[in-house]
């Protein structure tokens, strides 16, 4: 018999970086730059503890965001190099809640059951289903808790496509919050990942990743 999982990590590497971002997720709302409104976590309560940290993989941009124009990024665990990522303590239930949300899913109910079922696998990749971050990949554990993040089955596989103009705004002040990066560094970060260079040179980024520092 399984030990139950109270307590997991929700690691970010995108959007959700940035604190008042993922709180939409958990209390429901919209992002500044965002077009959808998210219905939230059945327990909307901040996360017990944030964590900064990398691991191994890339990113890559690839499909279409409904919430921000162009492309998503997708974690590749297969990828060389390392993803700058932001790690939430929250509760089996919370993350289930927000995978959910993360695949178009209501919180609660059959999904999410399902989903707090498979926490406690030591397996590393579950695939939900065949559509974007429909994958919950386990990524180790962190202060004896897993940690798990949601990517694409085949994020290696996908097509490459540029990123807009709000949702690079969004990941570079998550970096610049999460990190401490400057705009120098993020830009030098973004600018290999698939998709990027189909819409973004290395002084554009630089430039949009020093909107809104300190000065």
């Amino acid at each position: 018999m399984r030990a139950e999982v109270l307590r997991v990590w929700y690691v970010a590497y995108g959007s959700n970086l940035g604190l008042a971002r993922f709180r939409c997720y958990l209390a429901g709302g919209r992002p500044p730059g965002g077009s959808r409104i998210h219905a939230g976590c059945r327990d909307p309560a901040d996360p017990a503890e944030v964590a900064a940290l990398e691991v191994p993989g890339g990113l890559v941009f690839a499909g279409e965001s409904g919430v921000w124009g162009g492309a998503m990024a997708f974690y590749d665990p297969h990828a060389p190099g390392r993803v700058a990522c932001r790690a939430y303590l929250v509760t089996a239930e919370q993350l289930a809640d927000v995978a959910a949300q993360e695949m178009r899913r209501p919180p609660g109910g059959d999904f999410a059951r399902d989903l707090s079922g498979i926490l406690a696998d030591v397996e590393s990749v579950h695939a939900m289903g065949p559509g974007r971050y429909e994958t919950i990949t386990r990524l180790g554990d962190r202060a004896g808790a897993p940690m798990f993040t949601v990517t694409h089955h085949d994020a290696g596989g996908l097509d490459p496509a540029a990123p807009s103009v709000a949702y690079l705004r969004s990941i570079a002040a998550g970096l610049r919050e999460a990190h401490g990066w400057d705009a120098a560094r993020i830009a030098a970060y973004l600018e290999p990942a698939p998709g990027i260079a189909a819409g973004w040179s290395r002084e554009e980024l630089t430039a949009l990743a020093g909107e809104g520092a300190p000065r």
